[in-house]
């Protein structure tokens, strides 16, 4: 509040500072019950932007229905994921050197979001992906992506919305990526999505 009755007074380097809560070596060294305790405590938005985000549906059993619940209670869930035809995705995958396996990752959690049709919104992307970006509400997990290396592997930033430094910096990546993403259609899912 003081920053717009007294802008001269705020010190933007330590709101800047105040929104970094925690950063991580790799993704798999952010807490576990993190991730399902952010989500579970979302009141107003949910945003994934991944090419798979598959750990979250294998590690966390809890995760699909609680995002169904947190959209049930009214919340907005937005899942934005890699087309697996696209060649954004096609190109990660050469990175990886996995033979086809982000596209079969890809797929696979599209079949565990299948109870979410109707209350969550999909779309598929087909662009370079150089963070991946979980959004509840005020909380945000940025996974940095480094190239060569699994995203499991490399940096994540854990931030809170204060002054908008770095917390609107990702989420305008966000906003640009769901943009220009297609919404996740039957024709993308042959084993039945819409069935």
């Amino acid at each position: 509040m003081s920053r717009y009755l007294w802008p001269g007074a705020v010190d933007r380097a330590s709101l800047a500072g105040a929104e970094l809560v925690a950063a991580y070596p790799r993704r798999t060294d952010v807490p576990a019950q993190l991730w399902t305790g952010l989500l579970a405590q979302a009141q107003r938005s949910v945003d994934v932007l991944a090419f798979a985000g598959l750990f979250l549906a294998e590690k966390h059993p809890d995760w699909t229905p609680l995002l169904m619940s947190r959209a049930e209670a009214g919340v907005r869930v937005r899942l934005c994921l890699g087309d697996p035809d696209g060649a954004s995705l096609a190109g990660r995958d050469a990175e990886y050197r996995i033979g086809g396996g982000v596209a079969g990752r890809v797929r696979a959690v599209l079949a565990s979001y299948r109870p979410l049709a109707g209350v969550a919104e999909i779309r598929l992307h087909d662009t370079p992906l150089y963070n991946s970006i979980y959004l509840f509400d005020d909380d945000m997990l940025v996974n940095t992506h480094v190239y060569g290396i699994l995203a499991a592997y490399t940096p994540t930033l854990r931030l809170r919305r204060v002054d908008g430094a770095y917390y609107g910096t990702y989420l305008e990546s966000f906003e640009r990526v769901w943009a220009s993403a297609r919404p996740f259609a039957p024709e993308d899912d042959p084993e039945g999505w819409a069935a």
